[in-house]
């Protein structure tokens, strides 16, 4: 009796279990047959015929039940493992950091795993992907705040800071140099509006070129490419002679520079924490004023000193304004020398993939920010960052036997078509209608200030002229018989004059014009002409030996039994005692001054106000002063309107860019950025 008692309830415990076991076994093939029919449900929606035909095959074994553990419960139970859950089973290689679905074979879904990635919709994956992004953003601050703000972020900033000035500084040498290189190479009026408009052209197309590639292979190494592009054409320019080649090598500086803005943002605001990032973003705008500043000095040092030229023959000018844009270009390759000491963004590695390469960034800047402090001790405590799901591209493959000019442009193509497809995600939902919105404000706000910067020098050059011309001197019915001028002649008419054996040496004829008059028996010897005319005159028996007076300037004008030896050649220039020069340049650098109290102001409100309303505020109140621009009719008064439109206006800049540097997620920050 007492031994039948424990084998009655070993048998009963025995059965108990049985029954769980064929429980669980039903319960399985339940959830087997909802897992098929989804799947099946989604191949259909999906066409793909293949898939049809294996379903029962893919999922399943022909009598139905799923493959996996369960199926050999009974085989593998024994009294040994009595009372063990299955639950709680080590599966083979779990010590070794392998997964815990890479046991399912080939073809199989495991139980309660999702579907793999070959088997989604896009758009499930692109909703992975944005759930991984918020999640990502979320711990990415977190992580920066750790790093903290210190030796790293301003090392940085320096360096940002010089790509900015750099490209500052291209924007002001258009107009700095238009009125010199308009004479230096005898541009006609027609022309010279390419030279103000091909550097805009070029940056334009640069912008969107650079944007897409640097959401693709990185901020840092296309800044690098754009920066070294810039400086390398910028300075070339300097050196050529031709219109046309010069023109060439101006785009291609601006098509290299319009990257330059917007990479920069980005890439600044990538490891800086949001409780920073308004304010530093405005300090940093302050590079593109000094970039101003710089063009603006430097054109006043440079440009009205004739004496800093040289030439080769008549063929080869070197003039002063060419000397202008050599060191105009320095910024520039002090720039790419410094991003060579720079780190790529540890939030475009992160984007991409690449985690071990971001960790080790981001534990740079920890331990740079951690000594400069003191506290070279502290640990960076981040183990495991989040990785957005990486979504694969289709691309078309290029066949092997195709030539290398054939795979470079294939290659040039497809990326193209990457940068494309990127940008139009910038008028997806939910960033649509705030990038029309912005692209809106950006090319008003684009269209005033530069607009301005290019016109306003020729507008101080007119008003001077007109005052130059209120001052004219005029002489009629004049005549000079045996004389000999030596000296220069400036801002005169003379009408119905006669000149008899008259002597013209070493001299200089400026805003001079003849009309009706005649010139006989005189004798020219290295006379210089800027601006000067001769007008229905009449030349008898004159000598003309090194000069420049040529049919250009004699306008229905006689020239009987005359010679010319040892012409000059090409457009004589001459600032000699030219203060209009001075005053343009002068003027430039007293409206970026204005733009400091502008920068300081937005620099310490940006986190204050916020963002739009700081550009809300700035763009009326810069729009109003703009208006006034229209009355002014005196150089003083366009000098205030300047300033004043300068320093309103800035807020904006920095705003706008913050905002738009904010507002798009890492993998088409900059595309969009550049729209």
């Amino acid at each position: 009796m007492d031994d039948t008692a424990p084998q009655d309830t070993s048998s009963l415990m025995k059965g108990a279990r049985d029954i769980a076991k064929e429980t669980k076994r039903q319960a399985v093939k339940k959830v087997n047959k909802v897992v098929d029919r989804a799947s099946d449900e989604y191949s259909h929606s999906r066409t793909y015929q293949r898939f049809q035909d294996e379903d029962d095959d893919y999922y399943s074994q022909p009598d139905g039940n799923y493959t996996g553990d369960d199926a050999n419960d009974e085989e593998g139970s024994s009294d040994a493992t009595e009372g063990h859950d299955d639950e709680d089973e080590i599966y083979e290689g779990e010590y070794q950091g392998i997964p815990s679905d890479a046991k399912a074979r080939d073809g199989q879904v495991a139980l309660g795993q999702p579907l793999a990635d070959g088997l989604k919709d896009r758009r499930e994956l692109e909703k992975e992907r944005q759930a991984d992004e918020e999640e990502l953003a979320q711990q990415y601050e977190l992580i920066i705040q750790e790093c903290g703000h210190g030796r790293f972020q301003w090392q940085l900033f320096f360096t940002l800071g010089l790509a900015l000035m750099s490209d500052g500084v291209e924007v002001f040498v258009v107009g700095f140099v238009l009125p010199s290189a308009e004479t230096d190479m005898c541009m006609p009026d027609s022309s010279s509006g390419w030279l103000g408009s091909i550097v805009y052209l070029g940056m334009m197309v640069g912008a969107f070129f650079w944007g897409g590639m640097a959401d693709k292979v990185g901020r840092r190494q296309c800044l690098l490419i754009c920066m070294s592009m810039n400086g390398f054409f910028a300075f070339l320019s300097s050196f050529v002679q031709g219109y046309g080649f010069f023109l060439l090598c101006r785009m291609i500086a601006g098509f290299g520079i319009g990257g330059a803005v917007p990479i920069v943002f980005s890439y600044f605001a990538e490891v800086l924490a949001r409780e920073k990032r308004g304010e530093h973003l405005s300090w940093l705008c302050m590079f593109w004023m000094i970039g101003e500043i710089y063009a603006s000095a430097m054109a006043w040092a440079i440009i009205p000193h004739y004496g800093w030229s040289f030439s080769m023959g008549s063929s080869y000018q070197f003039h002063s304004w060419r000397v202008f844009v050599v060191v105009c270009a320095l910024p520039c390759v002090c720039a790419v020398v410094a991003l060579t000491f720079m780190p790529e963004s540890p939030r475009f590695y992160l984007e991409v993939g690449k985690h071990d390469e971001a960790w080790m960034i981001l534990k740079q800047i920890h331990d740079t920010n951690m000594r400069a402090r003191g506290q070279p001790e502290k640990v960076f405590t981040v183990n495991r960052i989040k990785i957005p799901k990486q979504i694969d591209e289709f691309v078309e493959m290029q066949a092997e036997s195709g030539n290398i000019f054939s795979k470079v442009i294939f290659r040039i193509k497809t990326e193209l078509h990457g940068i494309w497809l990127n940008f139009l995600k910038c008028f997806n939902y939910p960033v649509k209608d705030s990038t029309v919105k912005l692209a809106i404000v950006w090319l008003t706000l684009s269209f005033g200030y530069y607009g301005l910067s290019v016109w306003f020098p020729d507008v101080i050059k007119h008003l001077q002229a007109d005052e130059y011309a209120s001052k004219v001197q005029r002489h009629n019915n004049e005549c000079i018989e045996d004389f000999t001028f030596n000296f220069t002649l400036e801002n005169q008419i003379h009408t119905n004059s006669l000149f008899i054996n008259d002597r013209f040496i070493g001299m200089k004829f400026k805003s001079v014009t003849f009309i009706n008059s005649t010139f006989h028996s005189c004798f020219f010897e290295d006379v210089t002409s800027v601006g000067s005319f001769f007008r229905n005159c009449t030349f008898i028996e004159a000598v003309f030996y090194n000069t420049d007076i040529d049919d250009s300037k004699l306008i229905n004008t006689d020239v009987v039994n005359s010679t010319f030896y040892h012409n000059k050649t090409g457009c004589q220039m001459t600032f000699e005692d030219d203060y209009s020069a001075y005053w343009v340049y002068l003027v430039n650098f007293l409206g970026t001054l204005a733009v400091l109290p502008g920068n300081i102001v937005s620099a310490l409100l940006m986190d204050k106000i916020g963002r739009l309303s700081m550009l809300g505020f700035s763009m009326i109140l810069s729009g109003i002063s703009c208006f006034f621009l229209w009355f002014g009719t005196s150089e003083s008064m366009m000098i205030g309107m300047l300033c004043l439109y300068n320093g309103l206006s800035i807020s904006a800049w920095n705003s706008l860019d913050v905002v738009t540097v904010e507002l798009y997620p890492t993998d088409r920050r900059c595309v969009c950025t550049h729209t």
